[in-house]
């Protein structure tokens, strides 16, 4: 077995899940919106996004997970708009406002091997969900010459087992975020009422496709999950539920990031309870729990 996984697929293999994939976009289900749309034809679903790739900008970035950043940092790709619509969101001019650019999918895969050339430890793909296609086709063509580096899914976590099934063997490493199991929640703050319901698939599937995360010598991610999960003022993350879920449900030695960097954002001030920053003390309660259940938390691993 080669490493990265996708070096054990041939550009034809992986063209053929390009292929299935796009004909998804045809009526749109690339993602658990559904929403039928023919994106080949320029029609627009919920995501507002074609059938080109889009970009908002690209870069090593030093800011994320210490065992993805090592010594030569995450070679970020960060894709336009998103298929959730969270009223905190942190990144609203890419993901709301959709700031970017459209490429072909040929630059799409000049910008992936660009990346390996500034010597980046991993491909780091953000918010990649509704660009599935495309990334599919540029990572075939960039496969053929010579990218080699892991390949990480950094996800909302909305994403369909269907078409995560097409990246079985071609992803690395998987970083959903779990934001709250809270159907309330979900459709509150982000639209998607389905979410707690959809995010649990998803987080299996990725899962059985690569396990727990695997670290090299140098301390660098080389495969498996890592979970991240923002804990938001006032309970509304659910955090206690999402750490259960996680024990319980996909593996005690999951390693997770508890994130405590949440400060309104975006719309987030028309609502009272997610109007503030978060607590010191919230944090360190969800913290706490952490550490009854005995999961790891890459709090001491964050830059």
């Amino acid at each position: 077995m080669r490493y990265p996984g996708y070096l054990n697929f041939s550009k034809e293999e992986i063209d053929f899940r390009a292929k299935k994939a796009y004909l998804s976009l045809k009526n749109c289900k690339i993602c658990p919106w559904k929403c039928g749309v023919d994106r080949l034809r320029g029609e627009k679903g919920k995501c507002h996004l074609g059938e080109e790739p889009m970009i908002s900008f690209f870069n090593p970035h030093f800011g994320e997970e210490n065992v993805l950043v090592g010594s030569h940092g995450s070679g970020t790709i960060f894709f336009t708009s998103c298929n959730l619509f969270c009223v905190y969101c942190q990144n609203y001019e890419i993901s709301q406002l959709r700031f970017g650019n459209e490429i072909s999918y040929k630059g799409l895969a000049e910008v992936m091997l660009s990346i390996k050339d500034k010597g980046c430890h991993n491909l780091n793909l953000v918010t990649p969900t509704p660009q599935i296609p495309s990334i599919l086709k540029a990572l075939a063509l960039a496969r053929e010459r010579n990218l080699d580096i892991p390949l990480v899914y950094n996800t909302n976590g909305y994403d369909s087992v269907e078409t995560l099934s097409l990246l079985d063997g071609l992803v690395d490493i998987y970083m959903p975020d779990i934001k709250y199991f809270s159907k309330e929640s979900a459709k509150k703050y982000s639209l998607a009422s389905d979410y707690p319901e959809k995010c649990k698939e998803a987080v299996k599937e990725m899962h059985r496709q690569v396990g727990d995360l695997e670290i090299n010598k140098e301390g660098v991610a080389k495969r498996g999950l890592l979970v991240r999960h923002l804990v938001l003022p006032n309970n509304v993350s659910n955090s206690k539920e999402v750490l259960r879920f996680i024990k319980e449900e996909i593996s005690k030695d999951t390693l997770i990031n508890i994130m405590d960097q949440y400060r309104p954002c975006y719309r987030a001030s028309n609502y009272p309870e997610l109007s503030r920053p978060l607590k010191k003390e919230e944090y360190n309660e969800v913290l706490k729990y952490a550490k009854e259940l005995n999961l790891f938390n890459t709090d001491s691993m964050i830059h």
